[in-house]
């Protein structure tokens, strides 16, 4: 199963994903990528900005269309 696949069936079953989830789980390092994939496929997902702890990342919310 592909990243895109793995990351797919993720939002199906938890409606979001990090980064960070995105990486110890399935080894995805370019989360983006396979956000903008999803996207390409008329997959509907929303980027959420998230701040915490001076940090800044996107979270990828299922968007239901």
């Amino acid at each position: 199963m592909t990243q895109t696949e793995q990351i797919k069936k993720h939002l199906e079953r938890h409606n979001s994903i990090t980064p960070m989830q995105a990486l110890e789980r399935y080894g995805c390092m370019r989360l983006a990528a396979r956000i903008c994939d999803l996207k390409s496929d008329g997959f509907h997902v929303l980027s959420v900005p998230i701040n915490k702890n001076g940090k800044r990342y996107a979270k990828y919310v299922r968007a239901w269309a």
